[in-house]
C-alpha cells in the first residue's frame, strides 16, 4: 500500500492569517477619503514599503520622509505607528493551519516582511510563531515572487516542490511557486481555500 501523501501547506501571513491594510491606521491620520487617496497617488509607498521587505522598514520610511518633508508627519507613522496597520488575526484561516499541523501536516511560512516589522508583528501576534519553518523576507534579502525564495523553503523544509503547496493572496506569487512544480491556491477567503484543499484531498 502506498504512503498517504502529506503535503506541507506553505502560508503567507499578510491577508491570509494576519488582516493587514494601511488603511487601518491612514483612516485615522487622514479621514477624507479624496485626501486619503490623494496621499497615496503622490508617493511611492508601495515601493517603499516593497524595499522595507527586502530588509528593515525604519530606515526606508525614514529615507521617503526625508526626501518629501511637506508630507513628513503622515510618512513616518507607517513605521512609527505600524501595529495600527493590524486588523487582527484572521481566525478561520488560523484554524485551518492549525487543523493541518494536528493532523500531521508540516506547516511552512513563506512571507514578503520587513525584519524589523516581523518582530514588533510577533509580539503582537505569537500565534505566528506556530510554525516548522518561517522564511522571511527581509531576513533573506529576497522577496516573492522571486524564485529563490521557494527554492530556499525547499532547502530548509527538505521537502520536494510536488510536496508544496503554497496559499497566498498575490497571483504572481502562487504563478512564481507553480513554475517550480508546487500546488498553489490564491487566496480570497476561507470558503475557496477550503475547496482548494479539498481538492488535494484535505479537509479541514
Amino acid at each position: 500500500m502506498s504512503a498517504v501523501r502529506r503535503p506541507t501547506l506553505v502560508w503567507d501571513i499578510g491577508n491570509v492569517l494576519l488582516d493587514w491594510s494601511p488603511d487601518h491606521l491612514y483612516r485615522r491620520l487622514i479621514p477624507d477619503d479624496d485626501a486619503r487617496a490623494a496621499f497615496y497617488a503622490r508617493l511611492p509607498l508601495d515601493a517603499m514599503n516593497l524595499d522595507g521587505d527586502r530588509g528593515r522598514l525604519q530606515p526606508v520610511v525614514e529615507d521617503l520622509a526625508a526626501r518629501h518633508p511637506e508630507d513628513a508627519a503622515l510618512i513616518l507613522p507607517w513605521w512609527g505607528a505600524w501595529e495600527k496597520m493590524c486588523g487582527g488575526l484572521l481566525a478561520e484561516s488560523l484554524a485551518i493551519r492549525d487543523a493541518a499541523r494536528a493532523a500531521g501536516h508540516a506547516v511552512w511560512s513563506v512571507t514578503n516582511f520587513a525584519s524589523d516589522s516581523w518582530d514588533r508583528c510577533l509580539s503582537l501576534y505569537p500565534e505566528l510563531n506556530a510554525f516548522d519553518g518561517v522564511i522571511v523576507s527581509g531576513r533573506e534579502g529576497v522577496v516573492k515572487p522571486d524564485p529563490a525564495i521557494f527554492e530556499l523553503v525547499e532547502r530548509r523544509s527538505g521537502m520536494a516542490p510536488e510536496n508544496l503547496f503554497l496559499i497566498d493572496d498575490r497571483d504572481a506569487n502562487v504563478a512564481s511557486a507553480r513554475a517550480r512544480g508546487w500546488g498553489g491556491h490564491v487566496f480570497e477567503g476561507v470558503e475557496g481555500l477550503k475547496r482548494a484543499l479539498a481538492d488535494e484531498g484535505l479537509d479541514f
